[in-house]
């Protein structure tokens, strides 16, 4: 049951971080001088009681699953996931958080295209973490769906 748990904040994540990286993220230079600052700081504050409990729960039951793989689950695989999840998470603190700090005293066309171009690493970290799951979970299935 962890697994399916896991796979569906992860992909619940990746889902979310598509939106921000492909509508969301370009659509920060079309909101004006004038209102830019509240905008991000109202961005921070709504898109965080969203995402920080998702990012919790893929932390906790990746390190879970590290710690203890199910029958059909690698070992291996399971800490190259945790260590995706830990890439993604220093790539949020040191890079994106920041970006949007600065973002929040107004739009500054640099700093944003670096937020949208880092923002594609973070991207492809966890769209190969939802391939990863998503293999996790059909070798599962295939072994009669013990650790599922």
């Amino acid at each position: 049951m962890l697994l399916v748990l896991h796979a569906a904040v992860t992909w619940a994540l990746v889902g979310l971080i598509l939106t921000i990286q492909l509508v969301h993220y370009p659509l920060f230079a079309r909101v004006g001088v004038a209102g830019y600052a509240a905008y991000q700081r109202e961005h921070v504050t709504r898109i965080t009681w969203l995402v920080a409990p998702l990012m919790g729960a893929e932390l906790g039951t990746g390190a879970w699953l590290a710690l203890r793989p199910p029958p059909a689950l690698p070992g291996a695989s399971a800490w190259l996931g945790l260590g995706l999840i830990l890439l993604i998470w220093l790539s949020t603190a040191v890079v994106q958080s920041p970006l949007h700090g600065h973002l929040a005293a107004g739009f500054d066309p640099g700093r944003h295209a670096r937020l949208v171009t880092t923002n594609t690493w973070r991207t492809a970290a966890w769209l190969a973490r939802g391939g990863l799951v998503a293999w996790w979970l059909m070798r599962a299935l295939a072994q009669g769906g013990s650790g599922v």
